[in-house]
């Protein structure tokens, strides 16, 4: 089973996301038994911002008890040995936010990207905030090339169609493209999540909304997703 959560947004430091945060960390332990869960926490996005990874890390180990790990790969040289035993133990992945197009070129060009789709194949969750949560779709609205300046980009392909971080601060210019090129999209608020199993959304995680946008009939549609369909 190939599972993806999907955070719009909001802060891990000071517990915007905790709902979610527990509901991820809830389903590691699941996966890892009887042993201590362990969460790989990809800061790629933030040019491997350590004080990033220190807020994930006293949220999922001091509240959860999970023991976390770092991939580190922007400013020192790629270990590849090294690298794949940390993906091995990990029973979550978590992608934080950041530059989206920076963090999938850099993936592309060290190869951490085959060392994700490896561990997603396998079942391990894939989660990840803001350019975490955009990257893995066919496009994606982001403002990473040039600050302030929203435009859609290519994603890596792994889920169909188009989305929107930060649904609730970019609605009325992202419902404009979406209306005008006639899109399927998704757009996720701040502190929600939208979870994808083998490519499918099952349920949206959190206080925040989820939103399904379809503009393919020439008139945008607009409905709010909060469970299986």
């Amino acid at each position: 089973m190939k599972r993806l959560i999907c955070i719009g947004g909001g802060e891990i430091r000071t517990r915007e996301t905790i709902l979610i945060d527990d509901y991820i960390a809830g389903e590691a332990k699941k996966l890892a038994g009887n042993t201590r869960a362990c969460g790989l926490f990809i800061p790629t996005a933030s040019h491997d911002c350590m004080p990033y990874y220190n807020s994930f890390h006293k949220i999922y180990t001091g509240i959860f008890d999970i023991k976390t790990d770092v991939a580190l790969t922007t400013r020192q040289n790629f270990d590849s040995e090294k690298m794949r035993k940390k993906f091995a133990c990990a029973n979550f992945i978590y992608v934080g936010g950041g530059d989206t197009v920076f963090m999938i070129e850099h993936w592309k060009k060290t190869g951490l990207l085959e060392y994700m789709r490896e561990a997603y194949e396998r079942g391990v969750i894939i989660a990840g905030l803001s350019a975490g949560a955009i990257c893995w779709f066919e496009e994606m609205y982001s403002d990473s090339v040039v600050e302030g300046a929203y435009a859609m980009y290519p994603g890596i392909g792994w889920i169909k169609g188009k989305i929107s971080p930060h649904y609730n601060e970019r609605m009325l210019d992202f419902d404009q493209i979406v209306l005008y090129n006639k899109y399927r999209a998704w757009g996720i608020e701040n502190c929600a999540a939208l979870e994808f199993v083998d490519g499918k959304p099952v349920r949206q995680i959190g206080e925040g909304k989820v939103f399904h946008l379809d503009a393919t009939s020439g008139v945008l549609e607009k409905r709010i997703f909060r469970c299986e369909e």
